[in-house]
């Protein structure tokens, strides 16, 4: 299966030889354990960003083909959704899979690649420059992620890109899009735990928690000590999945 985003059909070729090409050419982002990133150059504008999906195993192949979309397929279809409702992403171009009797084998999600200056991740790990607008301009985001019901379910510090626009502003990116969520509109519960996994900081959880108070409307205390209450068992449980795979592999 091959779809593409209207306004990229005249680079189509390009875009399929590229990923026909993926393991072979192209320059290298990142190599994880799941996935692996590269980036071609199309022009002095345009580099297409392709993110090719480990292989998963042999029952997993037979559910994405058969009864569920691919990660590449969601993941190009929810970038969609979130630009029509003004949430930044990088622009979706393009999805690719590729099946055999048994079904899934692999698949690509192509976007456009942005430049970015931070990650959410840098605002908890170092003592980043005009750090608590930044984060006090990301509870705006999610604020409104939350208002037109998306469950980003990969909220997490390194899945957020920011653009520093040098007025004070920031724009922000969300990227590995496959695992959310659509409400008709989100409980209160569901959007704090929805910003659970970002930091362990509880002093970057109160500047989230009074931004938080003061968009939505809700007793700041509450806020707090929700968010702060999720945080704290999220990191607990964390921390507990890290100690057991260190244990299981001595």
């Amino acid at each position: 299966m091959f779809r593409i985003f209207p306004t990229y059909k005249n680079i189509k070729e390009l875009i399929l030889s590229s990923i026909d090409n993926f393991h072979t050419s192209g320059k290298l982002l990142a190599a994880g354990k799941r996935n692996t990133i590269k980036l071609f150059q199309v022009d002095e504008v345009l580099t297409l960003n392709i993110k090719s999906f480990k292989k998963p195993i042999v029952i997993n192949q037979i559910i994405y083909n058969y009864f569920r979309k691919s990660k590449a397929q969601r993941s190009f279809e929810y970038a969609s959704i979130l630009l029509e409702k003004g949430i930044g992403t990088p622009q979706p171009i393009a999805f690719k899979t590729n099946t055999n009797f048994i079904g899934l084998q692999d698949s690509y999600y192509v976007c456009e690649h942005i430049l970015c200056d931070l990650t959410y991740k840098e605002l908890v790990e170092t003592d980043y420059p005009d750090g608590e607008n930044i984060l006090r301009q990301f509870v705006h985001f999610t604020y409104k992620l939350h208002q037109n019901g998306i469950e980003f379910k990969d909220h997490s510090p390194g899945n957020t890109l920011i653009k520093n626009k040098h007025d004070g502003s920031y724009q922000f990116y969300l990227v590995d899009l496959n695992r959310m969520n659509f409400h008709t509109q989100m409980n209160f519960k569901t959007r704090m735990k929805n910003l659970s996994r970002l930091t362990p900081k509880k002093e970057m959880v109160m500047i989230m928690s009074n931004e938080y108070a003061k968009l939505s409307g809700e007793d700041e205390t509450v806020v707090f000590e929700t968010m702060w209450q999720l945080t704290t068992d999220f990191q607990k449980r964390f921390h507990r999945k890290k100690k057991l795979k260190k244990s299981i592999k001595l």
